[in-house]
């Protein structure tokens, strides 16, 4: 039976459930375990994902595909049995990153360019025969003096739409995700230059993706909160709600099945309120859910901390976070719903 992109991207924001990012490359993992003092080894990387994957009541109720590191699309667990297998037992739909990071983009200093076209097409059918039914590209786009630049941004937002259409042609439902970071440079700007510079990134990214025929139906957007810069953050959980959605309504096609916000940077509990205030104070024609990574796993991975016996403990806080934002995604979590839980 054939699949349809259409029927994937639906599935993977329906019913209150969201993604779980689990595309820490073999850099990124090493940092998060270097914070619980474990040595990054294919071993520990595979019992840390185990854990999580296998949070059975946690995967089927609240999560509905998981976005993983190459090394972990092709990986088993210490039974033997493919983690491939374990997602799509729980109902959830297995996906990888597949861009290569960005990288410094020349002539345009502290801005990026994210690669990883070169050779997508063929990676994307080897994939895709492991099992994949999605992808993720990632395009960074700082805010600082004098930036972004519209040079920055279209090459970001080009390469988004190229990679898009060339999951579409792979059978694979791209998740466009053009990141406007909280941090920036230097991280101190106003949640209105925010939002100022999510319209300009989300109306271009959609100029190009219409511009390389990329079919909007079969589709994901992952984009950040509208929300002020890290280090001047006053704006209330109304206010990121209230500007998030105008951009959105702004620059969003209703064709576009669903957006899966990042956490970008944000609490874990903050990240959960801000998703829960748009989907319960809004009209919207698309889903509205996660695709978060740290803010689902920071508890669970220092829960963990490495150890064997500690594997239940780190179960139960994964599950925990991940039932948060299902209210989230229902839009009914409340403050005391995380004492409830």
């Amino acid at each position: 039976m054939t699949e349809r992109l259409e029927d994937i991207a639906v599935t993977m924001v329906a019913n209150g459930k969201g993604l779980l990012a689990a595309d820490e490359s073999t850099g990124t993992i090493k940092k998060r375990f270097d914070s619980i003092n474990l040595e990054s080894t294919e071993t520990s990387r595979r019992d840390y994902r185990e854990m999580l994957f296998r949070t059975d009541d946690a995967m089927t109720k609240c999560i509905s595909g998981v976005i993983l590191y190459e090394e972990t699309l092709f990986q088993k667990a210490a039974d033997g049995t493919a983690f491939v297998d374990i997602i799509k037992a729980a109902g959830s739909i297995p996906g990888i990153k597949v861009d290569t990071g960005a990288k410094p983009q020349a002539y345009f200093p502290g801005e990026t360019v994210t690669e990883g076209l070169d050779g997508l097409a063929d990676r994307l059918k080897t994939y895709y025969d492991a099992g994949a039914r999605f992808a993720k590209w990632r395009g960074v786009i700082n805010i600082g003096d004098g930036l972004p630049t519209w040079g920055s941004i279209k090459a970001d937002s080009q390469a988004l739409a190229r990679y898009a259409a060339l999951c579409q042609q792979a059978g694979i439902v791209p998740i466009v995700e053009p990141e406007v970071l909280m941090d920036g440079q230097p991280g101190t700007h106003s949640i209105d230059r925010c939002a100022e510079v999510t319209e300009w990134v989300l109306r271009t990214v959609f100029t190009d993706l219409y511009d390389a025929r990329v079919n909007l139906e079969g589709m994901i957007l992952k984009p950040n909160m509208v929300i002020d810069g890290k280090n001047a953050r006053k704006a209330s959980v109304a206010e990121v709600a209230e500007k998030t959605i105008k951009v959105l309504k702004a620059t969003v096609p209703s064709a576009v099945p669903g957006v899966a916000f990042l956490s970008g940077g944000q609490s874990a509990e903050e990240a959960t309120a801000h998703l829960s205030a748009m989907n319960s104070g809004y009209d919207l024609p698309w889903s509205l859910t996660f695709s978060y990574g740290r803010a689902l796993q920071d508890a669970a991975l220092k829960t963990w901390g490495g150890k064997p016996e500690n594997i239940a403990a780190g179960q139960r806080a994964f599950r925990h976070r991940a039932e948060m934002n299902r209210l989230a995604a229902l839009g009914t979590w409340k403050q005391d719903s995380e004492k409830a839980a």
